[in-house]
């Protein structure tokens, strides 16, 4: 009876050891195009190029050899960067997405809802490594149905830069309030040397440098969530203390700044003829591509009443797959990559910048200086993140009410009632 037994059970045990071997060779497959469908396997091994849209040309280099460790894990699935003008991603992007054909992958706009809203997305909740990124910055790429459609890249911290040999020869120590930030403005200006190379020909300019010296003002986070939850709004007296700051800002700024770009504000502080300038982080590879030798450092941020200094930080853009694509599954599998600790460390040091990713440690000492300190606070760029609602945005009428404000068209009153009313529009909390 034993023999017969055995007779039967051993066939069986040789068919399981020939499937589990089938199965091992598989296991790169698992987690990504047909893991689960046994009857799609022969197709999941078919090579699949990904074409992925950005508006970053000049990352495609950076991009180009990022994406090469991802290929070398995943030998079956090509990624393509395509990258187009700033200018033209927009119309790029809404044509692709209306006719399903051209991108897996896209670029995503911070903070709009407008594209996932609309189904054209797939929600990615459910991939690996999302956790490896804190809710708040999850935040910039949710649908109103409060799914994820988008894993962030990269965090943009706005921050003070400045040369930092001009401040050794005039024996200035580096602000750490506003007051100490007005006082080095003086010292400046007292030397002949143009405090801060401001543009205000681009009024976005204007609410970024608003974003950095008005947390110290109006109190930070605690404000951030009283004007959010509709407990306070835009004529709160701390917000009008910030927007004064802006005007008082203006003697420190180049003559005529209203009509100078940004380019001609950069080059003032590269010449050596202005001591700081204030900006996005993201300005820092600009440097070191057009002024190597260029003496800077950077003050994350200025303190607020209760002693912290927190870093203005939002997300710069996430990346999402199109709903449409033929090869949804593979791209979720790159989307993985996007939110590995992998693809962190290899884009801050590649692109000098702050990863969305948790525990990456950047390479660069100035985004390092900037990361550490965003790891102790940080602040919402708060007319990006929450305010660019309504039509136009409310975010929009504040720019162009401080540059009215600059050019002597529009009061500090006026700039907090234009900007008031916009939000009132559309503002749930305000309504």
């Amino acid at each position: 009876m034993k023999k017969k037994i055995l007779s039967l059970f051993i066939p069986f045990l040789v068919i399981c050891f020939i499937m589990s071997g089938c199965s091992g060779n598989d296991s790169g497959s698992e987690s990504g195009a047909g893991g689960s469908d046994g009857g799609n396997n022969e197709k999941s091994k078919e090579p699949v190029t990904l074409t992925m849209y950005s508006w970053r040309t000049e990352d495609q280099a950076g991009y180009e050899k990022i994406i090469k460790a991802f290929e070398a894990d995943h030998p079956d699935i090509h990624v393509e960067f395509k990258p187009f003008k700033s200018t033209e991603y927009n119309t790029i992007l809404s044509n692709t997405l209306v006719s399903g054909q051209g991108a897996d992958i896209i670029q995503l706009r911070p903070y709009n809802k407008d594209i996932p809203d609309n189904g054209y997305l797939v929600p990615l909740d459910d991939i690996k490594g999302l956790s490896n990124i804190s809710d708040q910055f999850k935040d910039a790429a949710r649908g109103s149905d409060g799914k994820v459609y988008g894993v962030p890249l990269s965090l943009n911290n706005a921050v003070i830069f400045y040369n930092t040999k001009i401040f050794e020869e005039n024996g200035i120590s580096v602000p750490k309030t506003w007051e100490d930030f007005v006082n080095v403005c003086e010292t400046l200006k007292s030397k002949g040397i143009t405090p801060i190379a401001q543009s205000g020909n681009a009024a976005y300019l204007l609410s970024l440098l608003h974003s950095v010296i008005a947390p110290s003002a109006y109190g930070g986070n605690e404000f951030v969530e009283k004007i959010t939850s509709g407990e306070t709004d835009f004529t709160d007296e701390g917000f009008k203390a910030s927007v004064q700051r802006m005007k008082d800002l203006a003697q420190y700024f180049p003559k005529d700044f209203v009509g100078i770009s940004d380019d001609d504000a950069q080059g003032l502080l590269y010449a050596g003829k202005a001591a700081m300038y204030i900006n996005g982080d993201y300005r820092l590879s600009e440097f070191h591509e057009k002024a190597p030798d260029l003496p800077v450092d950077v003050i994350p941020a200025l303190e607020t009443q209760n002693g912290k200094a927190p870093v203005t930080a939002w997300v710069d853009s996430s990346y999402a797959v199109v709903k449409k694509s033929e090869h949804v599954e593979e791209a979720k599998v790159f989307m993985e990559f996007l939110a590995s600790k992998q693809f962190g460390q290899m884009f801050s040091d590649t692109f000098a910048r702050v990863s969305a990713v948790s525990g990456v440690s950047p390479e660069q000492p100035i985004i390092k200086k900037i990361s550490q300190a965003s790891d102790k606070a940080t602040t919402p760029y708060l007319m990006l993140v929450h305010f660019t609602g309504g039509s136009p945005s409310t975010k929009t009428t504040f720019e162009n009410a401080l540059q009215g404000m600059y050019t002597g068209q529009v009061t500090i009153d006026q700039v907090i009632q234009e900007t008031q009313q916009s939000a009132e529009k559309w503002f749930k909390p305000m309504q």
